[in-house]
């Protein structure tokens, strides 16, 4: 009899661990993880934050979070509660790449994050199939793909192309779960999509995409304890070639009339190469959040928009065309309207030399500004 308790014993003993052993990551664990933050206590990856490489890891990125917060994301909060208080559910946000960091500091609360631009998806984020030995090397890599972004608020594309192909751990996904994380986000399941030339949108088969078709990935999350959100991010090409045959615009118009954010954006809109994707801005957003790099002011009807400058405009960085240069712009912020500016934003990441402007609709305004009953 006690031979068969002790064997009774062991095996209650080693059920739990077997449990955990066939128990499978969620996409919430994978992502605190990557995000240097522990996931869920049982959690199959509770192992790998045992591990030194991940331990250097999280202290790194506590300590550029730390810094983030109060050096910008924290600011840019007060500044958006204080300038943008009526918001639509949904949030466009052009040439972005994989940066929901910036996207929910702005307009944080948004049910629907549509995000865009030419970097990879990659695969999903699995680390408990990682060898051991390569946790370190990928923890790393991410890193340094979320270094420029961390230091100057804005990702180094030509960078990007090469570093998201690399290693094991590859495309904007790991990118857009630590952001995830970080800014305090639960993530509920996430979906790998096929964007159709028509704007609809179905989950991904393994196999190659139909042509015109662009990838792309849905996330569903929450913050705190609220509402079911929803992030999508597409790689796809918005210059009017690359629209010709994308299903994106279309996807974009079927939410209806959104808000729009654009930073660091190359000032590809000042090109008449991507004029759609300009006009689409303009006909389709009710308040739009921008520095000097976005939709050219001249575009901007003053009978239309009210327009409001912040901080200092001064002559895009050298890399990029002198014809980017917008006088009009330059006599906004002369004429001593534009107030000031406590955050570093865009390619003039420095306080004292960011620009943002907010336009905000005339309809949009008139209905805000209404007595309510």
């Amino acid at each position: 009899m006690k031979r068969f308790r002790a064997l009774f014993a062991a095996l209650a003993l080693l059920l739990p661990a077997a449990a955990h052993a066939d128990s499978k990551a969620t996409a919430d664990d994978n992502a605190r993880v990557l995000a240097g933050l522990p996931p869920s206590a049982g959690s199959p990856l509770e192992p790998l934050t045992r591990d030194t490489a991940w331990q250097t890891h999280a202290k790194y990125f506590d300590k550029a979070w730390d810094s983030l917060e109060q050096r910008q994301l924290g600011k840019i909060r007060a500044w958006s509660a204080k300038h943008v208080p009526v918001r639509k559910p949904v949030l466009f946000y052009m040439f972005s790449g994989p940066d929901f960091l910036y996207a929910d500091a702005f307009f944080e609360g948004a049910s629907v994050y549509v995000l865009s631009g030419l970097e990879p998806v990659g695969a999903v984020p699995d680390l408990a199939a990682l060898p051991p030995k390569a946790l370190g090397g990928e923890l790393r890599g991410l890193q340094h793909s979320l270094n420029s972004v961390l230091s100057f608020s804005f990702f180094i594309t030509k960078k990007m192309k090469t570093e998201l192909r690399d290693g094991r751990l590859t495309g904007t996904l790991p990118i857009l779960y630590t952001f995830l994380a970080r800014s305090g986000k639960t993530v509920r399941e996430t979906t790998l999509v096929t964007l159709n030339p028509d704007g609809t949108v179905t989950p991904v088969a393994d196999g190659p995409l139909e042509k015109g078709a662009s990838p792309g990935v849905k996330i569903t999350f929450v913050s705190g304890s609220g509402a079911e959100q929803t992030l999508y991010y597409f790689s796809t090409d918005l210059s009017n070639w690359g629209l010709k045959t994308s299903g994106f615009l279309a996807f974009c118009k079927g939410f209806g009339q959104g808000d729009s954010f654009v930073k660091s954006a190359s000032y590809l809109m000042h090109s008449d190469n991507f004029s759609t994707v300009r006009d689409f801005v303009v006909a389709n957003t009710a308040t739009l959040v921008q520095d000097d790099s976005g939709v050219p002011i001249r575009f901007l009807d003053e009978k239309d928009w009210r327009i409001e400058a912040f901080g200092r405009y001064l002559k895009p960085i050298s890399i990029f065309s002198p014809k980017t240069y917008q006088p009009q712009m330059r006599d906004l912020f002369a004429k001593g309207r534009a107030q000031p500016l406590d955050f570093g934003i865009g390619y003039r990441w420095r306080p004292n030399e960011s620009n943002l402007l907010l336009a905000v609709r005339e309809t949009v305004r008139a209905e805000a500004e209404q007595p309510r009953p």
